[in-house]
C-alpha cells in the first residue's frame, strides 16, 4: 500500500453534485469527462444561474431611471362632515372627507369618485442613475468571472481525478501481475518441497508471499474504487467502473518547458475574479457618494373628480343625490405640473461613513488579489520543479524495470538450482514490484505536473491542446 500512497498525486476533493446515469464499460476520454462534468455538476449550473441573474439585474437598473406613471380610479360612498381644526393622518390613517364644518353631525350620504393620472420622474440626481447601472454591470462582470473561475477549477479537478484513477488502475494491474508471479513461484516451491529438494519452510514462506501479494492487490483495488467514486462525484454521474483512455501511459506532453509570463498570469480566471470583486467594490463606493446629493424631480398630475353633493350644499343640506351614476360621473378636472429639488442634508454625513467603509472593503479585496497572485506565482514555480523531477523519474523508470526484471530472473534461476535462498528471491521480487509501480506512474506524474502548471498559469487549453 505504501507504493500506492507514495507515488499518487492526490489533489482532488470530494464535492456534492447532481447525478445522471452513465453507461458502464464505455471508453471515457478526458475531454468527455470534462464535458459531462461541466454539464452536470450542480455548483457549475448554480454559478451560471447567478451570472444570468446578474445580467437581468443590469436591465432592471436601466429601467429604474424611467419615470413613475400611475393610474388610479376609485368610487366610494360616504358622508362629507367637516370640522374646523388641525389634523394630520399619522401613518396614512386619515380619511380624506371634505365638506362644510356644520354645527351638528348629519348622515347625508352620496356617491363620489376620483380619477387620477400621476407622473413622477427623478429627472436628474447628479449621476446617481448612471452609477446604479454601472454598479449593476460590475456585479454582472463579477458573477460571470465567478462562474468562469469555478468552471476552470472544476475542469482541473476532473482532470486530476481522471489521472489519479488511471494511475490507480495501472497500479492495480501491476499488483495483479505480481500476485500471478508469486502464485507461480509458490507452486514451484511446493512441488520441490514435496520432492525433498528444498526445505519445507520455503513453501510456507512462499504461501505467505502469495497472501501478502493478494492483500496488496485488494488494497490497490480499494484505492481504485475510491478514485472512481471521486471522479463520478465530480462528473455528477452515478459511480461505475470507468474504462479510461490509455493515451496518458503511452506519451508525455511536448511543451513542458514553455514559460508563462506575468501578463499571461494576470489573465488567470481566479485573478480575474478577484479583480472583478475589487472593481465592483470601487463602483459601489462611487454609487454611494451620489446618495448624499440632491434630487431634481419632475411631476405631473391630472385629476378628475365626481360627487353626489351639489355645489349649493353649503346653503342647502338637502342638495345631494344618492343616485350612483350622478355620484360617479366626473364634473371637475384639475392638472398640476411641477419641478422640485430635494436634498436631505444629514444624509451627507451618513453617506460619507458608508463610502469610507466601502473603500476599506476595496482595500481588503485588493490585498486578497495580491495574495492570490503571489500564491499562483509560487505554484507556477513549483509546477516547473515538479515537471523537472517527473521527467527525470520518467527517464529512469525503464532502466530500473529492466534491471529489476533481470535481477529477479537471475535469482529465480539460482534458487531453482540451489545456489540462492528464498530471501534473495523475495528481495528481488520486491525490487521488481517497486520498479514496475514506478514505471506505471512515471507517465502519469509527468501529466499531473503539467496539469499543475496549466492550473497555475490559468490556461487549461495549455493542457487540453496536448491531448
Amino acid at each position: 500500500m505504501r507504493f500506492i500512497s507514495r507515488y499518487l498525486l492526490l489533489f482532488t476533493c470530494i464535492l456534492t453534485g447532481f447525478r445522471c446515469p452513465l453507461q458502464a464499460q464505455q471508453p471515457l476520454s478526458l475531454k468527455q469527462a470534462i464535458q459531462i462534468a461541466a454539464d452536470n455538476y450542480g455548483r457549475i449550473k448554480a454559478k451560471a444561474a447567478y451570472a444570468a441573474a446578474a445580467d437581468a439585474a443590469v436591465s432592471q437598473a436601466k429601467r429604474d431611471y424611467l419615470p413613475n406613471f400611475s393610474l388610479s380610479a376609485q368610487q366610494v360612498y360616504g358622508t362629507v362632515n367637516g370640522q374646523n381644526g388641525p389634523s394630520y393622518g399619522f401613518g396614512g390613517l386619515g380619511v380624506s372627507s371634505s365638506g362644510l364644518p356644520l354645527p351638528d353631525q348629519n348622515w347625508n350620504s352620496a356617491f363620489g369618485a376620483l380619477y387620477l393620472g400621476n407622473i413622477n420622474w427623478d429627472v436628474f440626481a447628479f449621476g446617481r442613475a448612471q452609477e446604479r447601472i454601472k454598479t449593476a454591470e460590475a456585479a454582472a462582470v463579477r458573477d460571470q468571472q465567478d462562474y468562469q473561475q469555478e468552471l476552470f477549477q472544476h475542469r482541473v479537478k476532473v482532470a486530476a481525478a481522471y489521472l489519479n484513477l488511471l494511475a490507480a488502475q495501472r497500479l492495480t494491474e501491476s499488483y495483479r501481475k505480481n500476485l500471478a508471479r508469486a502464485d507461480t513461484f509458490r507452486r514451484v516451491t511446493v512441488v520441490r518441497a514435496l520432492n525433498g529438494l528444498i526445505a519445507g519452510v520455503d513453501s510456507s514462506q512462499a504461501n505467505a508471499e502469495v497472501s501478502n501479494a493478494h492483500i496488496t492487490l485488494v488494497k490497490a483495488q480499494d484505492l481504485e474504487q475510491e478514485q472512481a467514486t471521486q471522479l463520478a462525484v465530480l462528473m455528477g454521474v452515478e459511480p461505475t467502473e470507468f474504462q479510461l483512455d490509455t493515451f496518458f501511459v503511452s506519451r508525455i506532453p511536448n511543451i513542458l518547458g514553455e514559460a508563462v509570463g506575468d501578463s499571461a498570469l494576470s489573465q488567470h480566471p481566479e485573478l480575474q475574479w478577484y479583480k472583478s470583486r475589487v472593481d465592483f467594490s470601487d463602483r459601489q463606493a462611487k454609487y454611494l457618494k451620489t446618495l448624499g446629493l440632491p434630487t431634481v424631480s419632475l411631476v405631473g398630475v391630472l385629476q378628475t373628480r365626481a360627487s353626489g353633493f351639489s355645489s349649493n350644499y353649503a346653503q342647502n343640506q338637502r342638495a345631494y343625490t344618492q343616485n350612483y351614476w350622478d355620484g360617479v360621473n366626473p364634473t371637475r378636472t384639475n392638472y398640476l405640473l411641477g419641478l422640485g429639488i430635494t436634498w436631505n442634508i444629514t444624509q451627507v454625513s451618513r453617506v460619507a461613513a458608508q463610502v469610507k467603509a466601502q473603500k476599506l472593503i476595496s482595500k481588503g479585496l485588493q490585498e486578497e488579489y495580491q495574495l492570490a497572485n503571489q500564491q499562483l506565482s509560487t505554484q507556477l514555480h513549483l509546477a516547473d520543479v515538479k515537471i523537472t523531477n517527473a521527467l527525470e523519474n520518467y527517464r529512469e523508470a525503464p532502466i530500473q524495470v529492466d534491471a529489476a526484471a533481470e535481477a529477479y530472473q537471475q535469482r529465480s534461476v539460482l534458487y531453482n538450482n540451489g545456489l540462492a535462498n528464498l530471501v534473495d528471491v523475495t528481495q528481488a521480487l520486491y525490487a521488481l514490484v517497486r520498479a514496475e509501480t514506478d514505471r506505471d506512474i512515471a507517465y502519469n506524474n509527468v501529466w499531473q505536473a503539467f496539469l499543475l502548471k496549466a492550473a497555475a498559469a490559468g490556461d487549461f487549453g495549455l493542457f487540453m491542446n496536448e491531448l
